[in-house]
């Protein structure tokens, strides 16, 4: 079973509100939606007139704003990046910490671990159940 054709949607948002669609690659195909989800879905419809199977195609959205606005969503982008990866990091350091104080050497109740740690028990708990 072979990949879908991927399309690329461009949404450019119009002076009363709307967001216009159009397919680049297939002249013609456009439709307008009021939220960017429902012109997806139009989009996807009007590319049925176009092509067969349109509903099994991967589109790639290209959403259009100005230079100043799209910088600001691309900074944000990478921010929340960062985050995930250190929230990744957190957790895994707190289930290591959890398993040195609770289950190594120290034995410390869930209680003690939980204060030393500046979390609760019922938190201390569940890494325990997820130390690796």
């Amino acid at each position: 079973m072979g990949r879908s054709k991927a399309y690329r949607v461009r949404y450019t948002r119009d002076e009363s509100g709307w967001w216009q669609a159009s397919v680049p690659d297939v002249q013609g195909c456009h439709t307008q939606g009021r939220t960017i989800e429902e012109a997806r879905r139009r989009v996807r419809e009007a590319l049925g007139l176009f092509i067969d199977n349109a509903g099994d195609v991967t589109l790639k959205d290209e959403v259009q704003m100005p230079k100043r606005v799209a910088d600001v969503v691309k900074r944000y982008r990478a921010a929340r990046q960062r985050a995930d990866r250190e929230q990744q990091y957190a957790s895994v350091t707190a289930r290591r910490a959890v398993k040195a104080l609770a289950g190594g050497r120290l034995h410390l109740s869930r209680r003690d671990a939980a204060e030393v740690l500046g979390i609760s028990a019922q938190r201390v708990q569940q890494l325990l159940e997820t130390a690796d």
